[in-house]
């Protein structure tokens, strides 16, 4: 394990690979007096314990994001909250990659004793490396299937645990069954486990050992607050997916150190509709779906264009598969007929760059007219809130928590994941009536502002903190 690169303050390394904290800028946010209070009374009965919260990367996925944000308002209430990373292996990536995909049925083959032996003293070292941090009686929120093997040491060591477990699926399939097995004796150490989606947890754990906590979005970040749509314009020129007005090559004028790169024949056109899927490069965001939708089914109805934006799969430490998905999908971009190719785009975003990155992303979003998150299978859509929020038309597949956030018919348009006619329908009679399109855009603003907003996910997490320090 290593210091990771995001780290403010360098720590030195014992072993090839470390724990290491992440610094967050301090700021502060307006939140509602009750929130204030709770937030006093928490830290005043935690004393000097700490709380602190342990993934494997802080760069890249919804979790990184979700808790640069949480953190970041948690410590301007006064909690005393830290954020520890727990590098590994690339071996132990790949393993965890693998269960990633079980707990979403589709692994395709058994875990074997090698990777349990593997996931065993991957994060036993870690465990191990964490006293340097974490003392008894600090309370540690545990992300993802990567952190979960902490778990019995830590309560071994005195320290509160809960899991908080972002990704799964409803399907009741083997190979949900199987993962859920290989993972069942760090989970069931954890004495509380929190999902997004209820039905996501194993059917071995009791349900009062079960919390949900539904994603938020920070409506003030860099990635959702308003732009203008001339900011936008800049932006997207910025990083060369429009024609910048001082260069008659559209290129960018980026400097030594871009924002990111398109691939492209030639920048958007101006005035066309732009059709957008933003995610990892991914497997399960099914992009060769997608772009095999908009060739057979979109483009040849309507002069739309179709843009996928994404993080630089190097900047992702942890996802082993983002640069060979990203490969794949721009050869098959490049096979396409260059009427086709023409209108397909492909924008790689760094990620050393937190608010130029969120910044462009914003700007492609609400430039979008549709936008689309076809996935096979979805723990929760946190850029499918973000469209949400900026009043975006989406359409999605039927699956796991996108299901939780939108309403077909109501706040946008849902999609059987293999149903490629479906979708290409829904979003071309998007694209053809964009009275329709405005409706659920705006009914869907209203569901995110209800229900989706870092405030209410704040409340939650003092919650569990609280359930934890009363153990």
């Amino acid at each position: 394990m290593k210091a990771h690169p995001s780290s403010a303050v360098a720590v030195t390394p014992t072993v090839e690979y470390a724990v290491s904290q992440v610094h967050i800028p301090a700021r502060d946010d307006g939140t509602s007096p009750e929130l204030a209070r709770t937030a006093a009374k928490l830290a005043d009965r935690l004393g000097v314990r700490r709380i602190w919260h342990v993934n494997s990367t802080a760069t890249g996925g919804g979790v990184a994001e979700l808790l640069w944000s949480g953190i970041a308002r948690q410590q301007a209430l006064g909690l005393p909250v830290g954020w520890l990373i727990a590098d590994a292996e690339p071996a132990f990536f790949q393993l965890t990659k693998r269960i990633h995909h079980g707990l979403h049925g589709r692994v395709d083959h058994a875990f074997t004793e090698h990777d349990a032996r593997l996931y065993e003293v991957s994060t036993t070292r870690s465990a191990a490396q964490l006293a340097e941090f974490v003392r008894p009686g600090d309370l540690v929120v545990l992300h993802d299937p990567q952190t979960v093997g902490l778990a019995p040491h830590l309560v071994a060591g005195g320290v509160k645990v809960a899991w908080r477990c972002h990704i799964g699926t409803r399907a009741n399939v083997p190979a949900v069954a199987a993962t859920w097995a290989f993972l069942r004796r760090y989970v069931e150490a954890a004495p509380r486990c929190v999902f997004t989606v209820a039905d996501y947890a194993p059917g071995y754990l009791a349900p009062g050992r079960v919390t949900v906590i539904t994603p938020s979005i920070d409506p003030e970040s860099p990635k959702n607050r308003h732009l203008s749509q001339a900011e936008c314009v800049e932006l997207l020129a910025g990083i060369g997916l429009l024609r910048s007005p001082d260069l008659a090559t559209g290129a960018p004028n980026q400097g030594d150190d871009p924002v990111g790169y398109v691939v492209q024949d030639q920048p958007l056109p101006e005035g066309v509709p732009v059709v957008t899927q933003v995610s990892r490069w991914d497997p399960l965001k099914d992009l060769a779906g997608v772009l095999r939708a908009f060739a057979e089914g979109i483009a040849p109805h309507s002069p739309a264009h179709l843009l996928f934006a994404g993080p630089d799969p190097a900047d992702i430490p942890d996802d082993p598969e983002g640069a060979g998905v990203f490969a794949q999908l721009r050869a098959l971009r490049q096979a396409l007929p260059a009427e086709i190719r023409r209108r397909v785009h492909l924008a790689v975003l760094t990620l050393r760059h937190q608010t130029a990155n969120a910044l462009a992303v914003n700007a492609i979003q609400r430039y979008s007219t549709v936008v689309v998150q076809k996935s096979l299978e979805e723990g929760f859509g946190l850029t499918a809130t973000e469209a949400m929020w900026k009043s975006r038309p989406i359409v999605a597949s039927a699956v796991g928590g996108l299901l939780t956030q939108l309403t077909h018919g109501a706040q946008g348009l849902l999609v059987e994941p293999d149903d490629l006619t479906g979708f290409a329908d829904a979003v071309s009679g998007l694209l053809a009536n964009p009275v329709r399109a405005a409706e659920l855009g705006a009914a869907a603003h209203r569901r995110c502002r209800e229900e989706f907003l870092a405030e209410r996910e704040s409340a939650d997490y003092l919650a569990l903190y609280d359930r934890m320090s009363g153990n």
